[in-house]
């Protein structure tokens, strides 16, 4: 049998509450001609323009995990000969010309130091000097292989200046660290339900400008594709007509995580994400062990280098195995040179980060020994 018994200390997924996964047994009948799940659909969506204040924009969750909606937002606004401007820091942030591309467009990539968050006064120099017409932009909010936290709300602004489009993977930022969708004006934002929202994967998060409505809805073209088709969500609600059938059960359990947030209040997980930030760079710091980045330290994820001594997957299966806490390694560039421990979510409760942090201390002894 497939053994997960061990402390889920990875930024993302998460540990995941009881009564979320309790949730997800109910009986739910079927969603596809009951006017009561559309009703529960809403009143969810709801909830996520509470915690978002995105009261102002449309709130979609679509079934498939998080990606599905990146992949979604560029699809439904990119056409065949667009340019888009790809903001980069990380290694997610590079990952969308990918997308772009898959569609047609035309990337035009902005680089940024990897250690540092993105610089809205240079990306507003940049544009200023550019000669291309933006159709819309990507970046992302916090971009987990580095643990960098970028500033939605500057970088929106600075978008708006040049009346681009601002499309944001909030992925693993959402539900820990504040966003305010509306008075920010962001056009897209993108999210997943495994990260601070501490439910399973399979869910896709996504919030939907007036704005960026009106350039999906008057395309040139059709959209390519059909699961990836935003336009179809629009109205699926008050026409009750939803494009595919949903999982239920995944979304009541989303639903009472959504509510599990709420009942601690906004303010506090947003504290309460930012001290075991604090908490985790201090004890890092304390044992010896060197951060990757420089600043712009995000409250959902730390990265830190891989002592010299051993190797990362050394780490990690030995916490795993001997102290039952899984913790993460990097991609691209940063495999191997970066392991990653997620506080979001459920993960940011003391006693599991205090353990957690104490059994990689241990690890490295123990490693050194051998």
């Amino acid at each position: 049998m497939y053994n997960t018994n061990y402390f889920l200390m990875t930024p993302g997924p998460t540990m995941v509450q009881d009564n979320v996964l309790q949730a997800r047994t109910q009986y739910m009948g079927n969603p596809d001609i009951d006017s009561n799940f559309f009703k529960f659909y809403e009143d969810t969506c709801n909830k996520l323009a509470t915690i978002l204040n995105s009261k102002n924009s449309s709130n979609i969750i679509m079934c498939g995990e998080a990606m599905l909606g990146l992949e979604s937002a560029c699809s439904s606004l990119t056409e065949i000969g667009d340019n888009v401007l790809v903001i980069e820091n990380g290694v997610f942030g590079k990952g969308f010309s990918d997308l772009v591309t898959l569609y047609g467009g035309n990337v035009t990539l902005y680089s940024s130091d990897w250690k540092k968050p993105i610089n809205s006064a240079e990306l507003d120099l940049f544009l200023s000097k550019s000669d291309l017409s933006f159709k819309y932009a990507t970046f992302v909010h916090c971009d987990t292989p580095s643990g960098i936290l970028n500033d939605v709300k500057e970088i929106t602004k600075i978008l708006k200046k040049y009346n681009i489009l601002s499309v944001v993977d909030s992925v693993a930022a959402m539900g820990g660290v504040s966003l305010d969708i509306d008075n920010w004006e962001v056009d897209i934002c993108l999210g997943g339900t495994q990260k601070a929202f501490s439910a399973p994967t399979g869910l896709s998060i996504i919030t939907v400008s007036q704005k960026a409505w009106s350039t999906i809805q008057n395309r040139k073209k059709p959209i390519i594709g059909f699961y990836t088709n935003l336009s179809l969500w629009k109205n699926c609600v008050k026409e009750k007509l939803f494009p595919y059938s949903l999982p239920s059960q995944d979304i009541l359990g989303l639903s009472v995580a959504l509510d599990n947030i709420l009942e601690i209040g906004l303010d506090n997980i947003f504290t309460k994400h930012n001290n075991a930030q604090a908490y985790t760079l201090e004890y890092l710091k304390k044992i010896g062990l060197k951060l990757y980045l420089e600043e712009g330290f995000s409250p959902t994820v730390t990265a830190f280098l891989t002592p010299k001594e051993c190797t990362s997957i050394e780490i990690i299966e030995h916490l795993k195995t001997k102290y039952g806490v899984l913790i993460a390694s990097s991609y691209g560039p940063l495999k191997d040179i970066v392991l990653r421990i997620g506080h979001m979510g459920e993960n940011i409760q003391k006693e599991n980060l205090l353990y957690t942090l104490e059994s990689l201390k241990n690890t490295l002894i123990d490693l050194k020994k051998d």
